[in-house]
């Protein structure tokens, strides 16, 4: 494991100093748990898609939020405040792109995507079962570098 991650480090510590991340107690634990809850919503997200589409696509933002959040769990990191979640999108870019931003930035489409859905306009289109099998896919790879990532990053 790397001793001291230094990518993203001026953007970690101003989000600490802002009060939009805080440092909580380092845990393998809550990462390789939030990991299984993201497997499991994966799972989930795909058995809802036809029967209740905006579920589907809620567990699978779910899925890539959770992913994010074992990330910085591991790093003894969580997100504060207003605007949290899409905290956990401006922490994990800052410290993993390059290379692995174009899988991580989709997490804002799911993101602004899932806020709509949960907190309609009148203009707001329905969330569609094609809606959730883009996101499934987006989903997915966001898990698979939060799996790819833990074991290798050090405590914050």
């Amino acid at each position: 494991m790397i001793a001291r991650w230094e990518q993203g480090r001026a953007t970690i510590d101003a989000l600490l100093t802002e009060g939009r991340l805080e440092r909580v107690t380092p845990s393998r634990e809550v990462a390789d748990l939030l990991i299984g809850q993201a497997r499991r919503h994966l799972t989930t997200a795909e058995a809802a898609a036809n029967l209740d589409p905006t579920a589907g696509f809620q567990v699978a933002y779910d899925a890539a939020r959770k992913a994010l959040a074992a990330i910085l769990a591991n790093q003894g990191l969580r997100p504060r405040g207003e605007g949290a979640h899409a905290v956990l999108l401006t922490a994990t870019l800052a410290q993993l792109d390059p290379p692995m931003g174009r899988d991580l930035r989709h997490f804002d489409w799911l993101r602004r995507t899932r806020n709509g859905a949960e907190y309609p306009l009148p203009d707001t289109p329905p969330v569609t079962v094609d809606d959730v099998n883009d996101a499934l896919p987006l989903a997915k790879a966001i898990v698979a570098v939060a799996e790819r990532v833990i074991p290798n990053m050090p405590v914050y």
